[in-house]
């Protein structure tokens, strides 16, 4: 599954913040979102726990925030994998 290895990745050497995820041109709005909201879910359970998190809840709700703004422009919607490049 596409959100897998982007997680993966989100670890790595080519780390991603929620803004760069809500931004990303190869996720639809709704890939964005759910990804976010999973990333929202892990920092809040870690902090729960008094885990050290790699991203605040806040910074993740302000990326969530960018999408569904950008949705209401009409911006995101598509994937430039339909042949938009």
């Amino acid at each position: 599954m596409v959100f897998d290895s982007l997680k993966q990745r989100m670890g790595g050497h080519d780390q991603l913040n929620p803004m760069q995820i809500a931004h990303h041109t190869l996720f639809t709005a709704r890939e964005k979102i759910e990804l976010l909201n999973q990333l929202k879910a892990e920092a809040t359970g870690a902090q729960a726990e008094g885990d050290p998190v790699a991203f605040e809840p806040e910074e993740i709700d302000r990326a969530i925030a960018e999408v569904r703004e950008g949705v209401e422009s009409g911006v995101g919607t598509e994937t430039v994998l339909k042949g938009d490049f």
